[in-house]
């Protein structure tokens, strides 16, 4: 008997049918068949022999609403690429996760808001929490203004620059040192009447190339060091386009683009040449009607998607195979009446 649809149904309501469908599925050793139904690639959904060994990592989920838990990364158990995953934090109706980043313990994360403003959060002033758990609010940690929501979030570096990229395409290069200690809780870090609402950022060396992807899959690579110090724009946008990331790269790396519908590819800047100015139109990335997210592809690294359902996955790199051309993407995760809203690596 197949499940009659749900889009209508509220999200409290989905979220408990899927609890107990995956339930099912895992007391009766048929998740992994089931998945393969929907996967057009039919890609190995066998189990994974890996248990990681105890770490100090920590994922840190955020919601619309400002909701924040943080639980070790050794509790997500790795699957292969295009399972249906596990529930993580548990949001209130209205609510649903925004954003996902890997960070050690003893470090601090800067966060920043969708107003440009920037806040430091040391990893352990957040309490530890099991998977799926309510978390806490963040406003007990930082203040932000009334209407501002946490947008972006990096590990802190003692070297480089952070790139911060708005939703309009406007891109600005700032160093390191001004997001220390010593920096002022909700700093301003570019002006929101020009730039307009933050869409990503990402550390970078100084002398690398910029990518961008935009929410229509389209993308532009440039040197950074043609980013004007108040400013640059990156992109020029079509009619109802957005950028969604910027991540920094070079001639040999990768970029592992994720859409909406759970799939996603690794797009290979040797098959993306770079454009000499910023500001152009940009080449398609990838054929998706909606882009989630996208970062820089490392040989070794675990990936984590989370959905809208608060449904998360982890899955190796390597499941996900390369091409210097225009694909859809493979099934990177299995949804029902949901999409990936945001994308981690480890």
């Amino acid at each position: 008997m197949e499940r009659p649809p749900i889009d209508h149904i509220p999200v409290d309501v989905i979220q408990y049918i899927e609890y107990l469908e995956s339930e099912l599925a895992r007391l009766k050793g048929k998740r992994d068949q089931r998945a393969t139904t929907v996967l057009e690639d039919k890609a190995d959904l066998s189990p994974v022999d890996y248990k990681e060994p105890p770490t100090s990592f920590n994922l840190v989920t955020f919601s619309q609403k400002g909701a924040v838990k943080r639980t070790n990364r050794g509790e997500y158990t790795r699957q292969r690429r295009g399972g249906i995953g596990v529930f993580d934090i548990e949001t209130d109706q209205n609510d649903h996760p925004t954003l996902v980043v890997i960070a050690d313990e003893p470090h601090t994360l800067i966060l920043f808001s969708d107003h440009a403003k920037a806040y430091r959060l040391p990893v352990t002033k957040l309490e530890a929490h099991q998977i799926r758990s309510k978390g806490e609010y963040l406003s007990s940690k930082i203040n932000l203004t009334p209407g501002e929501t946490i947008t972006a979030a990096l590990p802190e570096q003692a070297a480089g620059y952070i790139a911060l990229i708005s939703k309009s395409g406007k891109v600005r290069c700032l160093r390191h040192h001004l997001f220390g200690e010593h920096m002022k809780p909700g700093t301003a870090m570019y002006k929101f009447e020009d730039f307009g609402p933050l869409a990503s950022v990402c550390w970078t060396t100084g002398d690398a190339d910029l990518f961008v992807v935009t929410r229509n899959g389209m993308g532009i690579r440039f040197s950074e060091k043609i980013v004007n110090p108040q400013g640059t724009q990156a992109i020029k946008l079509s009619d109802g386009d957005e950028v969604v990331s910027v991540v920094s790269v070079n001639e040999d790396d990768g970029v592992l683009v994720i859409g909406a519908d759970g799939k996603g590819t690794i797009r290979l800047m040797s098959g993306f040449a770079p454009n000499k100015s910023a500001g152009g139109s940009g080449k398609i990335v990838i054929k998706s009607d909606k882009v989630a997210g996208a970062l820089l592809a490392e040989a070794d690294a675990d990936i984590f998607l989370i959905s809208k359902l608060s449904k998360i996955i982890r899955f190796h790199i390597s499941d996900v195979p390369e091409t210097t051309g225009v694909v859809q993407g493979v099934n990177c995760m299995s949804l029902r009446a949901d999409e990936v809203i945001a994308i981690a690596k480890s």
